[in-house]
């Protein structure tokens, strides 16, 4: 049975964190639990934790009506999983959850996700990982539909299984009804995010950054317009790894040609 470490970055008590592992149970997983005690939005694949005598603080928890291994920990997504793939659970978990993270992760604002960056990590260990977000708005009123999301786990699980080591899938899901979301469609990241950092006021000595919702309208096929739309998106994503080059190569040959002149 393939062993699954559920993480997330809104903290060990979101609904969205026990949403998914329900999901992760229903599909065979054995589950062990690994959060932030706290809220850690926004924390990329940040290592940074709070330690006492140089060990990082955690907390066995219970999970209300889930049977299974839970911590509450005093650290980042990316410090969970870079430990619990890394020696600290036995037998290794062989595939990464994140989420589901309340509000969507979508366009290249997603290096800035914290459930993101936990997906990421486990890709530079060489492990699967799927990041799952609800498209909850910035204000948002009436229910969460966290079962929407959840609904959608086990049939991509089928698909992160056949996928090579280190495949990071990242699903983000409308904020409806099952009735009311469309298939399943491969989106391109958009070239922002749902919600936007920006300087609402400058003083001496200090900075005040508000968080805004987009307003500008996505280009077609991407993650943020399908979202829009009432499409499930699935995105492939890759970590730090280096292109071909061409732009440095070109340099260092000029450079190089001109020393040798």
């Amino acid at each position: 049975m393939p062993r699954a470490l559920v993480t997330n970055d809104d903290g060990i008590d979101s609904p969205g964190l026990h949403a998914l592992v329900t999901a992760a149970l229903e599909a065979g997983l054995e589950v062990v639990v690994a959060a932030p005690a706290e809220q850690a939005s926004g924390a990329s694949a940040a290592l940074s934790a709070v330690r006492q005598d140089g060990h990082t603080v955690v907390e066995q928890r219970e999970l209300p009506g889930l049977d299974v291994e839970a911590w509450a920990v005093q650290a980042q997504p990316g410090h969970i999983v870079a430990a619990g793939l890394n020696g600290w659970f036995d037998p290794r978990p062989d595939v990464v959850l994140s989420g589901i993270n309340h509000g969507a992760n979508v366009g290249r604002a997603v290096l800035h996700s914290g459930t993101v960056g936990a997906a990421l990590t486990a890709k530079i260990s060489d492990t699967r990982a799927l990041a799952v977000s609800l498209d909850v708005a910035l204000h948002p009123t009436g229910e969460r539909h966290w079962q929407t999301a959840a609904g959608l786990v086990v049939p991509v699980l089928e698909l992160l299984f056949d996928a090579p080591d280190g495949t990071v899938l990242s699903l983000n899901v409308p904020d409806r009804p099952a009735a009311e979301v469309g298939p399943i469609r491969h989106a391109r990241l958009a070239r922002g995010g749902a919600v936007q950092t920006r300087v609402e006021e400058v003083r001496d000595g200090g900075v005040r950054l508000s968080e805004v919702e987009v307003s500008d309208k996505p280009e077609d096929d991407t993650d943020s317009a399908l979202l829009d739309a009432g499409h499930p998106t699935l995105t492939e994503l890759r970590s730090v790894e280096a292109d071909e080059g061409h732009h440095v190569r070109k340099w260092l040959a000029a450079r190089s040609s001109g020393d040798s002149g």
